[in-house]
């Protein structure tokens, strides 16, 4: 069974969080993307649990984690150490979706000895057309309700064989986001250019994305393979931009066997 925390106190304040498992493995922290939170984990949650300890986080602003003020990219990284450190946790695995990727190499930057290996899904190092997403992204925040822009987004988020269940989730989830804390995230992605960063990596590092990703498509996962030193890169057959959750199986199998072979 899943072990839910609504949220922990941190050096940052109150981070929400999902837990399972404990083992003498190393750990696994898992990073939503803008527009969803840690709920959006629940498959790798329950599945990742069960052989070492799993974690999903909120960021700042989102779900049941404080909300800060002007929080940069950098902000929300270390707001994740904060957490790991208050639950003990030393050293992990970073798992980050789109946004996650993005603070995923965050971390690296400001912490790379916390960070046994970094699977980066969805994600980019910079973003060709990253200054229009975000431009659209504030503008509608302010325009409709978050109800409406999940409803407006979800048909390109998700790929052709995505449910309509995980479409009424998605659309759920990102209804309830404060406007505020979208905004903060969608510059923290959008407007990130992390490509210095990206090629000082030097932990492993597994890159996986969607073929039917249209967000932040196959080129720039290739990209980002290409500039960090050794990744690995996998495309997930049948996913849009939420791969974890359009194809759990796949997405899970592909982080178990390349942590299987880092011992």
């Amino acid at each position: 069974m899943m072990r839910v925390m609504a949220s922990i106190s941190t050096a940052r304040g109150r981070t929400g969080l999902l837990e399972k498992g404990s083992s003498s493995a190393t750990p696994i922290v898992f990073l939503h993307g803008v527009g969803s939170d840690k709920s959006v984990w629940v498959p790798q949650i329950e599945h990742f649990g069960a052989s070492r300890r799993a974690i999903a986080f909120d960021y700042l602003g989102y779900g049941e984690s404080d909300y800060m003020e002007g929080a940069s990219r950098d902000d929300l990284a270390a707001a994740i150490f904060a957490a790991m450190s208050a639950l003990g946790i030393d050293r992990a695995h970073i798992c980050g979706l789109s946004l996650g990727g993005v603070i995923a190499i965050a971390m690296h930057a400001a912490a790379r000895q916390r960070c046994a290996s970094l699977i980066i899904a969805d994600s980019f190092a910079v973003h060709p057309d990253g200054q229009g997403i975000y431009n659209r992204s504030v503008t509608a925040s302010w325009s409709m309700s978050m109800r409406a822009l999940a409803e407006a987004r979800t048909g390109v988020l998700v790929g052709s064989a995505a449910s309509e269940a995980l479409r009424a989730e998605v659309i759920e989830t990102m209804a309830v986001i404060d406007p505020a804390a979208y905004r903060i995230g969608a510059e923290a992605v959008w407007l990130a250019d992390q490509r210095d960063r990206a090629a000082a990596i030097d932990v492993p590092t597994l890159i996986l994305v969607g073929d039917e990703d249209g967000i932040t498509p196959p080129p720039l996962s290739e990209e980002l393979h290409r500039l960090i030193p050794g990744s690995r890169l996998e495309v997930i057959a049948g996913a849009g931009h939420l791969t974890n959750a359009e194809q759990p199986e796949a997405f899970n199998s592909a982080i178990e066997s390349f942590l299987a072979e880092l011992g």
